[in-house]
């Protein structure tokens, strides 16, 4: 904020949560990351939560074409993106109509006036320009600009500039609105808007003037009547950076590899969410890892198990209607028992369903869906920042238990976006395997021996000079390897592999409570209801109930502990973003009867909608 600005700071906020919204065309993703950016350099602790639509260039003014992005910034720790808006910036007559029932009463209204023409209204399904309407006026403080056309004058002297380039322009002249509201500085998006358009000076000079526009208007107009403060966060000492899931994910693998010393293959098909991190992975072709785009899921499943025989790391990565395509090849990487992890980015379904949407609706595809008794290891991260532990874990596990692992996360996590303190590297274990390498190997060596602890068999290369092997779908003796028919022995296998998943249990840590060890009740969650769930439970804990609350990151197979720990508790309940997949499979691991909190709307539960379900079980 200048120093001789006419308005000063007149309300200290503790949090604040803003939300960009127009067409999927007017740039509102790039606002919010970079607003979010800004606010995690000047020290807020946040989350994020971007909203766009499935089609790549939805119909203008449209309500399913409209995208959105929201940022919860606090000078507190905070969990989610929070649940109703303080500051909403809707940039038309679709994003407003879409958007407005979630900002809160008294909350800040900034709409862009010029695009609340006719013919949007009608796009939009209103009868008369809400705009007009005293109701709104009422209930909202509405700061309505001519933001099109004054992004228009404030680039007139730009020559060679289009009327169409010019108006692209106008999400800067939102986020600098939002700046000035805010008091944050303009340095950290101008920095990355030279560097971004380096090589285009005309569009780079453009933004940089919209943005500065923005923040003037609202600086010298009279829409405002000041300003908002957000003070920085008091996080643990630190060097932190914005990180998403994908990015988390992507950063794990690397350390993974340099902790196993083993090179690292990825292949995917392009799919929403998932192909965020495909696009990340490709970032780093300097390291060890190689990135294949294949021309179809089963042909990427394949070529990462193809890589997992010739001693990588083998990853790959889709969402739900891909991991059914994958499923019969996973199965080859179970009876192989060859290391394979499998990103699974959920989004809503079934079948092409809501692409844009998150779900936690694949718990069952991945702990079930393929033929045969086909045990493997499940995974779930609790939050963007923990995609980067549990992706070791997955590839630790993978390599140790010679097995596919997947790991379950969502657009949410994926997409989503918090401060992540740099984690000491040193301080993360080295990961071991069961590659023999040629001075190891032994006369009378059999493919199929397995280790003593955890059941898994040696990882031998192919083509290994008197090693040669040959491995397949067939059911293998369980000693040489070589294709067997025989009943006792597939018996044996089926049995072997099964336990060999359940020994993993020995490798995963013991479960832990947040809340009292005994309490009236428990909440259990998995994946990305970490964040809610927890908020709702501080709040419930605030206030003197008797609550605790379990996070599983670890589903298949459950820690050790999880059974003496939940008998501790007189009600229980699942909350998860499905029909209530999780509440059957503990019903029937763990012998407990639960209650059930779901959810199948696309959209993250709301802190208040957990804190009712909880406040009508602990006073029923």
């Amino acid at each position: 904020m200048k120093e001789d600005s006419k308005k000063t700071l007149n309300k200290n906020m503790r949090s604040a949560v803003l939300r960009f919204c127009g067409d999927s065309g007017d740039g509102m993703q790039l606002s919010g990351s970079q607003f979010s950016n800004t606010a995690g350099v000047l020290g807020n602790d946040l989350m994020t939560l971007p909203d766009f639509p499935a089609e790549i260039r939805a119909p203008l003014g449209s309500l399913s074409g409209v995208s959105g992005f929201q940022v919860h910034f606090s000078q507190e720790k905070i969990y989610t993106p929070g649940d109703e808006i303080d500051v909403l910036i809707a940039m038309n007559p679709a994003a407003l109509k879409t958007n407005l029932k979630d900002l809160r009463r008294g909350g800040i209204l900034i709409v862009n006036k010029d695009s609340f023409n006719e013919r949007n209204l009608k796009k939009s399904n209103y009868s008369s320009n809400p705009l007009e309407e005293d109701i709104i006026k009422e209930k909202y403080s509405c700061f309505i600009a001519p933001i099109t056309q004054l992004t228009l004058e404030s680039l007139k002297d730009l020559k060679g500039l289009s009327r169409v380039e010019a108006e692209r322009c106008k999400n800067f002249f939102a986020l600098g609105m939002s700046y000035w509201l805010f008091g944050r500085d303009l340095k950290y998006s101008v920095d990355w808007i030279e560097k971004k358009f380096e090589k285009t000076p005309q569009i780079c000079q453009a933004n940089k003037k919209a943005l500065q526009a923005g923040y003037n208007f609202s600086e010298n107009s009279e829409l405002f009547s000041g300003q908002y403060e957000v003070g920085p966060a008091k996080l643990p000492t630190g060097t932190y950076r914005n990180i998403n899931g994908a990015k988390a994910m992507v950063f794990g693998l690397l350390t993974a590899m340099e902790k196993s010393k083993l090179p690292a293959f990825y292949a995917g098909y392009p799919i929403t969410p998932a192909s965020e991190i495909l696009h990340e992975i490709s970032m780093h072709r300097n390291f060890n890892i190689k990135s294949f785009q294949a021309e179809d899921e089963i042909a990427a499943v394949s070529a990462a198990i193809g890589a997992a025989y010739g001693g990588n790391i083998a990853v790959t990565a889709s969402s739900g209607p891909g991991i059914m395509l994958k499923g019969e090849a996973i199965n080859l990487a179970v009876m192989t028992e060859l290391p394979l992890v499998i990103l699974d980015a959920q989004r809503a379904g079934p079948s092409t369903g809501l692409p844009t949407k998150m779900e936690q609706s694949d718990l069952f595809l991945t702990l079930f869906g393929r033929s045969g008794e086909s045990p493997v290891i499940v995974l779930a991260p609790s939050s963007p920042g923990d995609c980067f532990f549990m992706m070791i874990e997955a590839v630790r596990l993978a390599l140790c238990f010679m097995t596919p692992v997947y790991l379950l996360s969502d657009l949410y996590l994926i997409l989503g976006s918090e401060p992540w303190r740099l984690p000491n590297i040193k301080e993360i274990r080295p990961i071991s395997n069961q590659l023999l390498l040629k001075n190891t190997m032994r006369e009378g060596f059999q493919f199929y021996e397995r280790d003593s602890d955890n059941l898994s068999r040696r990882w031998v290369l192919p083509g290994t000079p008197k090693f040669e092997n040959c491995i397949g779908g067939l059911e293998k003796d369980a000693l040489t390897g070589n294709v067997s028919y025989d009943p006792e022995n597939h018996e044996k296998m089926t049995n072997l592999r099964n336990q060999k998943i359940q020994r993993a249990a020995r490798l995963i840590p013991k479960q832990e409570v947040f809340g009292p060890s005994s309490a009236k009740l428990l909440v259990i969650g998995w994946g990305s209801t970490y964040g809610a769930i927890h908020t709702a439970i501080l709040a419930t804990q605030s206030r003197g109930y008797s609550v605790a609350h379990i996070q599983l990151r670890y589903i298949k197979p459950l820690a050790k502990n999880l059974k003496e720990l939940v008998h501790n508790y007189e009600q229980i309940l699942v909350v998860e973003i499905n029909l209530g997949q999780l509440a059957l499979y503990l019903k029937a691991e763990l012998g407990i009867q639960v209650k059930q909190l779901n959810k199948v709307k696309g959209q993250p539960f709301l802190v208040s909608e957990i804190e009712t379900a909880i406040l009508g079980l602990l006073q029923a």
